[in-house]
């Protein structure tokens, strides 16, 4: 059971403090999440040679926070990446939300100027885990429904990170949460460097292509022939630069995998064991030896090269394009335009619940 630690990480500008929770297990492994975005900011562990690495990417104060535009580590809601056009319909009444994303600013991405990432949640340290949560009000972005939404962070002496969302609201309504760790297993700090020589692997035969504002067009296409076919482990570099659609579009990668197996019902999932859970993705670097295991209970995940990272100054070093990468579990994208997808509406008096696990293990 790890410890945690509790101390302030600043404050807001109307003089709000944020906080931040620090849990140490028996390895040594540390995992950091502050209130403010539910973020995570830091994860410590001893790579194969004894080398204490920090794998995900953050930033030094509150205030680097607040200005920060690519999401470090947030949590991310109501919706998780993007909805077309900016507007959806449930119950056959028309919502329209911030129109934030695309060259034209004509979609919505990740909730919006004032989704879950911007919030400062409410946060206590539980026996074994750091329990945050915050409300967004009926109306809160064009959403509808009065939300309430828990996320818990618990980090195993085995050095795994498990993340479970929950969510309920007074009316139907959206519910498509994910964390946007950046991350990067060679460690993050002055010797940094980008991530095109880490391998991955996607556990999915297909995936949803996308127009060029990063939409996805409905279909489901098999990997196979494609610089998409992840399934065996593949260098990021290997085909990223490769002349294909996808792939010219995005600036690299920035798609939805189509994960396969049955998820869990809602009542399952609370107590749904690892090995049982889908088995999403894995990353390694033979620098260190870190290998992560993403497992989830949800239906789709978005591998992100960090193509747009910035060259801003992070923690111990600065982040350029593709020096991280992500894996966010989530719906697929746009799944409003299109029935054929899983939809990710909340209904009034269900309970929203999903969960997923980054294992950390090591090279032998």
């Amino acid at each position: 059971m790890a410890e945690i630690q509790e101390t302030s990480f600043g404050k807001l500008a109307d003089g709000r403090e944020a906080r931040l929770f620090t849990m140490r297990n028996a390895r040594g492994t540390e995992v950091a999440v502050t209130t403010y975005g539910a973020r995570l900011t830091a994860w410590r562990v001893k790579d194969a040679k004894g080398t204490v690495r920090d794998i995900v990417l953050g930033l030094d104060s509150i205030a680097d926070y607040v200005r920060d535009t690519t999401f470090l580590g947030a949590v991310i809601g109501r919706h998780a990446n993007r909805i077309g056009g900016a507007t959806f319909t449930i119950n056959k009444k028309r919502y329209d939300v911030e129109k934030n994303d695309g060259p034209t600013k004509a979609n919505h991405l990740h909730g919006g100027s004032c989704g879950f990432h911007q919030k400062l949640w409410q946060g206590k340290a539980t026996d074994d885990s750091v329990l945050l949560q915050c409300f967004s009000a009926d109306g809160e972005g064009g959403y509808p429904g009065n939300m309430q939404v828990c996320v818990r962070y618990r980090l195993t002496d085995e050095d795994a990170l498990v993340i479970e969302y929950t969510a309920e609201s007074d009316a139907d309504t959206v519910c498509n949460l994910t964390n946007h760790a950046y991350f990067n297993m060679a460690g993050v700090g002055n010797g940094m460097h980008d991530v095109l020589s880490q391998k991955v692997q996607i556990f999915s035969d297909s995936f949803t292509p996308a127009d060029a504002q990063s939409l996805p067009d409905g279909r489901i296409l098999p990997v196979d022939g494609t610089p998409m076919d992840l399934r065996k482990p593949t260098a990021i570099g290997v085909h990223i630069e490769d002349d294909y659609d996808q792939l010219n579009m995005a600036g690299g990668y920035d798609h939805n995998w189509v994960l396969s197996g049955k998820a869990p019902s809602l009542a399952e999932q609370a107590s749904f064991p690892i090995e049982k859970m889908k088995k999403a993705a894995c990353a390694a670097s033979d620098e260190t030896g870190l290998i992560l295991t993403c497992y989830t209970t949800q239906p789709g995940l978005q591998f992100y090269t960090g193509n747009f990272l910035t060259g801003a100054k992070g923690k111990d070093g600065c982040f350029h394009p593709r020096y991280a990468f992500c894996f966010e579990t989530q719906f697929f994208p746009n799944a409003f335009a299109h029935p054929n997808f899983p939809q990710p509406i909340l209904r009034k008096g269900e309970r929203f619940h999903a969960k997923t696990v980054y294992a950390l293990t090591k090279e032998k």
